[in-house]
């Protein structure tokens, strides 16, 4: 048996990964990973997919109980994953266990404890919708806002912590209700879907944790952020700007130019000399500095603060 890896790094190849954790399929499918993807490193097929390495590094070792740091997380990408993995539960595991729950137990009527363990299932699967849609409609939309330096109401991401519930066990409830109370002598299916909802029940509760551990204090660092630039500042929005564009480095200035230009990581270290894992950690500080997560983001703040011309845009046409 190998040897389990203690800590997952952007040199790392996936496959490796997987093998390490078969659970790590599902955040890579989450991430919009597709399979096929050899023996690259997970850097290279993270910028190959328009994927924040450091994102999916940080879920991939929280949920192999890996040292994860939240403050290495781009809220963007992260609320990206939390949205696939909603859509995941709510429009396929969901109701393929409810399919298979059918074939399984006795819905005819003629057994009450089938037609309540088929209830129970209808209500709890209500249960997680209302929760789901809450995170997508409420919070991820006040996060959204948070990201773009605008904190207008008396919400905080706190107020969701507080009353975020697990909507795993209730799962395991289902399952013990089944193996103590329905009586069948020999029902293949049903034991199969026993498998289906205790890793249904594993899987709900590990991407409730990722939300606690990760996402809450990663939004509540962005709110003292945010808070305090409105709180503490009474320059002019032109001022502002010229102190973000003076706590940048040259070379900083020169990444986000490469940025702008649609190279990549590994372009951009050839064109600048330097290691792929330094124009890595010269991004992640960018976005850490400008609160500014996608190349696109970067590319609108390059051409208003005059680092690079429209011109110099790649697949940018300028009419005369």
């Amino acid at each position: 048996m190998s040897e389990k890896i203690s800590k997952y790094y952007a040199s790392d190849r996936l496959r490796d990964l997987i093998r390490d954790n078969s659970l790590l399929l599902m955040v890579m499918s989450r991430f919009g990973i597709p399979l096929g993807f050899g023996d690259k490193s997970i850097e290279d097929i993270c910028e190959a997919q328009g994927v924040d390495t450091a994102t999916f590094l940080a879920v991939a070792n929280f949920i192999s109980n890996n040292e994860a740091d939240y403050k290495s997380v781009s809220l963007a990408s992260l609320i990206e994953y939390l949205k696939r993995a909603h859509i995941y539960f709510l429009d396929y595991n969901l109701p393929y266990i409810r399919r298979r729950l059918i074939e399984a137990i006795d819905c005819s009527g003629a057994d009450e404890v089938a037609f309540l363990i088929l209830r129970f299932y209808d209500e709890y699967v209500t249960e997680v919708r209302k929760h789901m849609e809450y995170e997508n409609d409420m919070v991820f939309s006040y996060v959204n806002e948070l990201l773009m330096g605008r904190r207008g109401s008396t919400y905080s991401i706190r107020m969701f912590a507080d009353k975020h519930n697990h909507i795993g066990p209730k799962l395991k409830e289902l399952k013990d209700i089944i193996i103590s109370y329905y009586h069948e002598k020999s029902n293949d299916l049903l034991n199969s879907v026993l498998f289906d909802i205790i890793n249904c029940e594993q899987d709900l509760n590990y991407h409730c944790q990722v939300e606690d551990s990760l996402f809450v204090p990663a939004v509540e660092e962005l709110e003292r952020a945010v808070s305090k630039e409105a709180c503490g500042s009474t320059e002019s929005s032109e001022q502002q700007t010229e102190k973000k564009n003076d706590a940048l480095s040259a070379r900083e200035k020169e990444i986000i130019a490469c940025i702008a230009k649609g190279m990549s990581n590994k372009e951009i270290a050839e064109e600048l000399n330097l290691s792929v894992h330094t124009v890595t950690t010269h991004r992640r500080n960018l976005s850490a500095k400008l609160q500014i997560h996608s190349p696109a983001g970067l590319t609108i703040y390059a051409i208003v603060n005059k680092l690079i011309n429209l011109q110099d845009i790649q697949g940018l046409k300028i009419e005369k």
